[in-house]
């Protein structure tokens, strides 16, 4: 695969993740697979190395700008990290072994085409006041203590999606504490981004393993994260600044559409994949 095709994807991986706090895999494992053909396993233990790249650049960002609330964090990175590695257990189970890899790929299109679905429904509800600005500095109206049950709300489907389809989690991270915690936009895309960086590593390792534990070798996924990582964490620094910078209506339109693109490839290719098996 051309080196400047990879670089290219890497700065809109750290750009989208960034931006959004997503981690940015959602971008890279479907970008892969239109330039490299499929292999879901290999792209998810890449795709777990680099969100941490992705994410802790946008982490200085937005502790820069005060948006992060640590002590939220502190709760939910536990439980997080459980889901974690239960989510990477099941991927690599044998229902997704071998020809089963088209499942997991069409597993993960189905899920970013529900996200698609689930931006365009927020994108033309009713907003508040914390919807239609960037500002971190807007209280949160009358926020919920955060006990036990708001935290596995957020924690166990973030890090199970995490760990299953190697994606940062902030794609469920950001909207979950929007409506379980109330938390204004800017303010969950900052936390988002913070527990990733903080499940990341530990995500990757576990993924990893398996991976090397089932290929014999574990240097591929650190070769081709090697290659995206510089140009995806100068994406990060500049999809986060913007986070805090422009409004992210237009911006939210574009990310719609890269996701229901990705989603609709992955799964016509799945489709087929399952069918030639």
């Amino acid at each position: 695969m051309d080196l400047f095709a990879i670089a290219i994807i890497g700065f809109f991986v750290g750009l989208t993740g960034g931006m959004f706090g997503i981690g940015g895999s959602v971008i890279l494992i479907p970008a892969l697979t239109e330039f490299r053909g499929p292999n879901q396993h290999l792209y998810q233990a890449t795709a777990m190395i680099m969100n941490f790249f992705v994410s802790v650049p946008a982490v200085f960002q937005h502790w820069r700008a005060r948006a992060i609330d640590a002590a939220t964090i502190a709760r939910l990175v536990p439980l997080s990290i459980v889901f974690v590695a239960i989510g990477v257990a099941l991927s690599e189970s044998q229902l997704f072994a071998g020809p089963g890899e088209a499942y997991l790929r069409g597993l993960f299109g189905i899920f970013l085409f529900a996200c698609g679905l689930a931006e365009i429904y927020r994108a033309y509800r009713p907003r508040n006041l914390a919807d239609e600005t960037n500002s971190p500095q807007i209280e949160k109206t009358d926020p919920p203590t955060l006990t036990w049950p708001l935290i596995a709300a957020i924690a166990a489907p973030t890090g199970f999606i995490s760990g299953l389809l190697g994606i940062g989690g902030g794609i469920l991270g950001v909207p979950l504490q929007r409506r379980f915690l109330r938390m204004p936009l800017t303010i969950a895309i900052a936390n988002s981004t913070a527990l990733v960086a903080a499940t990341a590593v530990f995500g990757a390792i576990i993924k990893n393993y398996a991976y090397y534990s089932e290929h014999g070798s574990a240097s591929e996924p650190i070769r081709l994260a090697a290659i995206l990582a510089p140009t995806a964490i100068a994406g990060s620094l500049i999809g986060s600044r913007l986070t805090h910078r422009v409004p992210l209506k237009l911006l939210r339109n574009l990310f719609v559409v890269l996701l229901l693109v990705a989603a609709i490839r992955l799964m016509h290719g799945a489709f087929q994949s399952a069918n030639a098996n």
